[in-house]
């Protein structure tokens, strides 16, 4: 068995590259890809046998052929490469060229070398616009309506999987991400990276920009349970998803007070008093887009796994300090 990870330089890829090859089988191979060679992930050396690293540019249709073929065909695709939502909103052709024209391409690349591969592309929440205070989201009582290019990339490839699926050309799972946090590593053109530098800065003893009101609400998971259930995507079976190849992933609703006050509890107060209030109307404004309240009762059904608590998500970052 083989599995492809795109957009692998990154903090959710790697974790994922770690965390797949330790739970499958001594026979399963894992290629990770980026547009710089991402590295074999630190928790992973042991496994280093049955790691590929590969540098691709995968909106050069030459380099995706190159890395997907009839030959080596891969059972698992995970599609997360792509431009965040502040970047796709600064520089629309790219955010198109990356998010959309891309991973078309490897979804055709891929039904005519592989038919039937699995491919759970990581889509986003962001596919839906801003629904009246207190309103539940859940797959069926709200049209998604995006409010930003990313979320309207993400749509696009959403409908393409489905009637690839449909089609039977390919076996599509497309995860709606709630935002991920604490993420380690570097801060990202999303724009929600705040959530995790407002945490993660201060533990390295950097300060943080907060851009947004602390009332402002967020739907958020953890890595730990995200990574969790990108690794439990790819072993529903087609049949349950029924019409619709396209899921909510379970998260927790937090105001960044909450958040806040998480890292006063467990960081302390120094840690805390390293988060500087300074307003961005840009970022703001896409936030403001997001809804932050969803019914994932169809989620739980397929068997994806609830979050841990804010207090817990920020214990797990915290040990790493230990």
């Amino acid at each position: 068995m083989s599995i492809l990870i795109t957009g692998a330089g990154g903090y959710v890829g790697q974790e994922l590259a770690a965390s797949l090859l330790a739970s499958t089988p001594a026979s399963t191979t894992v290629t990770i890809t980026d547009v710089v060679e991402p590295e074999v992930p630190e928790s992973a050396t042991e496994h280093a046998s049955r790691l590929k690293c590969v540098k691709a540019d995968l909106t050069s249709t030459q380099e995706v052929d190159e890395l997907i073929t009839a030959s080596h065909p891969y059972e698992t695709v995970y599609i997360l490469h792509g431009i965040m939502s502040g970047g796709s909103e600064a520089n629309f052709e790219l955010g198109v060229r990356v998010n959309l024209d891309s991973v078309r391409y490897i979804l055709d690349r891929l039904r005519t070398t592989t038919p039937g591969a699995k491919v759970v592309f990581t889509s986003s929440l962001a596919v839906y616009g801003p629904a009246a205070p207190g309103f539940v989201i859940d797959e069926t009582n709200f049209p998604p309506v995006p409010s930003s290019s990313y979320g309207s990339q993400k749509l696009i490839v959403e409908t393409l999987l489905n009637d690839y699926s449909r089609r039977g050309f390919l076996d599509g799972r497309c995860v709606r991400l709630p935002t991920v946090t604490v993420r380690a590593g570097k801060p990202t053109q999303a724009a929600s990276s705040f959530a995790s530098d407002i945490i993660r800065e201060p533990f390295h003893g950097k300060k943080a920009i907060l851009p947004v009101s602390k009332e402002t609400e967020m739907w958020i998971c953890s890595p730990h349970t995200v990574i969790k259930n990108l690794i439990h995507a790819r072993s529903i079976p087609k049949e349950a998803f029924g019409e619709s190849r396209s899921v909510n992933l379970p998260g927790l609703k937090v105001s960044i007070q909450q958040m806040l006050d998480a890292l006063l509890e467990v960081g302390g107060p120094e840690r805390r008093a390293l988060v500087e209030e300074k307003y961005d109307a840009a970022t703001d404004k896409i936030v403001q887009s997001w809804t932050p309240q969803f019914d994932t009762a169809r989620a739980f059904k397929l068997g994806f796994a609830a979050d841990i608590s804010m207090e817990e998500n920020i214990k797990q970052f915290a040990s790493k300090f230990v």
